[in-house]
């Protein structure tokens, strides 16, 4: 922050949970960074949230308990949140408030941009359509993930949503191109026991070195925990659009980044919305997932992977529900397959990639990937409509062909879905498709063209597992 203080205002009226609210303090502009001194000489970070012709609300970025009314003075610092950022960030770890937590020096700024974003001229939006391999078959083959997209990640409670967000992290890639990748992770109101395995997972697999890690904790302030995900985006915006990375943002888990801006809310005593949540809850998401994007004219871009919890695995609840809205698909962790053991527990049923059309097929992928997929889908739900029949009826009314499909569901979560911490290449999670394909009759792979039938069918899996396939 700046040290150039300017006049200091005295006229404290009241402290509410992170909030204090400030009198005659009419030059002081919305979003606008304070520094707050108390009696003791402590002083703490904050930043203008409301302005009125009497009152000035002010956010406080720590612990607000202790001042004093009568002796604490409010100073301005910059007229908007700014985060200082360089190249020299990557590898680096930060909190929510873009400090350093890694021991090491601060970041020697080339600039120090406004953590809101520039605004972007949606004209000079391109179409994504590159392709991103994350490693994991059922993203990669059935859920593609697209160079400027934004697709969410749905978990529950007590789901792998943090092994699965760290792993993304270590194998996602741009394949087929020189350029540059790096990695932005940002997540709030984590556990001890969370920032430290995200910290170890990190340096274990050598992810940090194209990574820029902002960790904000459980117990910070529920005001640093909203400008996490704006800080993580501001650097991500200048790797992609000043350095030409492509930049995959992970932000998780942004069911508390919600729940501390229903905190503030209520703080604020603002008439809630759905469920107590602020009526501006979407606009807010908006903000963020929009910074997403490809841009006419330059080489990097901004792909977003936002990983929230379902309270109570409740799909129509404000946070996903909105955040359906705005994304472009999103993808399911089942509870039904981690309570079996499978991992990454993906649902790819009600998962789906808008955007996979445009990221997939010849020069991209593989021409046969969007058929395999389509097949791949079909299958699946028709093994999983018998699977719940024979629940009610038994096998006995089932013809071969049904107990194919029954058992080609099986055999699918076991050899696909499940494939633990393995790095599968598309080209890898494509051969065990086809595999797994190959078990059912020709006359039944209706989505799949002849050429392509007579080119991959009949590859065994057992085969594969004995050729090194990752499993």
């Amino acid at each position: 922050m700046s040290n150039l203080l300017k006049k200091e205002y005295s006229d404290v009226n009241y402290v509410s949970g992170p909030l204090l609210f400030l009198e005659n303090a009419p030059d002081l502009a919305y979003n606008s960074i304070v520094r707050i001194k108390d009696g003791t000489g402590r002083e703490r970070g904050g930043q203008v949230i409301d302005v009125s012709d009497r009152v000035t609300v002010l956010q406080v970025f720590e612990e607000p308990s202790g001042i004093d009314l009568s002796s604490t003075s409010v100073s301005l610092v910059e007229n908007v949140a700014r985060l200082g950022v360089s190249r020299e960030m990557i590898g680096r770890r930060f909190n929510g408030s873009g400090e350093p937590i890694d021991g090491l020096p601060a970041v020697v700024a080339d600039k120090r941009l406004p953590i809101g974003g520039a605004p972007i001229n949606p004209v000079s939006r391109r179409k994504p359509e590159e392709f991103i391999q994350t490693g994991i078959s059922t993203i990669d083959t059935l859920l593609t993930l697209v160079r400027g997209q934004k697709l969410p990640i749905f978990s529950g409670a007590g789901m792998p949503a943090n092994e699965l967000a760290a792993q993304i992290a270590r194998q996602a890639r741009v394949i087929g191109e020189d350029s540059e990748f790096a990695v932005v992770f940002a997540a709030m109101g984590i556990t001890q026991r969370e920032v430290t395995f995200f910290t170890q997972e990190f340096e274990r697999t050598g992810a940090l070195a194209r990574s820029v890690l902002f960790l904000n904790k459980a117990d910070d302030p529920a005001a640093e925990r909203l400008l996490t995900p704006r800080m993580a985006l501001t650097a991500a915006e200048y790797l992609a659009f000043e350095h030409d990375f492509h930049v995959l943002v992970i932000l998780t888990d942004l069911t508390n980044y919600c729940e501390a801006l229903r905190e503030i809310g209520g703080a604020r005593e603002e008439i809630p919305g759905r469920r107590g949540y602020p009526g501006y809850m979407y606009t807010d998401l908006a903000s963020i997932y929009e910074r997403a994007g490809v841009i006419e004219g330059e080489s990097g871009s901004i792909t977003q992977l936002p990983i929230l919890t379902m309270p109570d695995d409740d799909v129509t609840h404000p946070i996903p529900d909105l955040t359906g809205y705005i994304t472009e698909g999103q993808i399911y962790l089942a509870r039904n397959l981690h309570t079996q053991g499978y991992y990454p527990p993906i649902n790819p049923g009600p998962s789906l990639s808008r955007l996979m059309n445009n990221g997939v097929g010849e020069g991209k992928t593989r021409d046969d990937h969007k058929d395999v997929q389509a097949q791949l889908q079909a299958a699946y739900a028709n093994g999983l409509d018998l699977r719940r029949l024979v629940a009610i009826t038994g096998e006995d009314a089932l013809t071969e062909n049904d107990k194919l499909y029954l058992a080609f569901a099986s055999e699918f979560e076991r050899r696909f879905i499940d494939q633990g911490d393995a790095d599968r290449s598309i080209e890898e999670s494509l051969q065990i498709g086809w595999a797994l394909l190959s078990s059912l009759p020709r006359s039944e792979l209706t989505r799949l063209s002849r050429d392509s039938i007579d080119k991959y069918y009949g590859s065994k899996l057992d085969e594969l597992w004995g050729a090194g396939a990752q499993v």
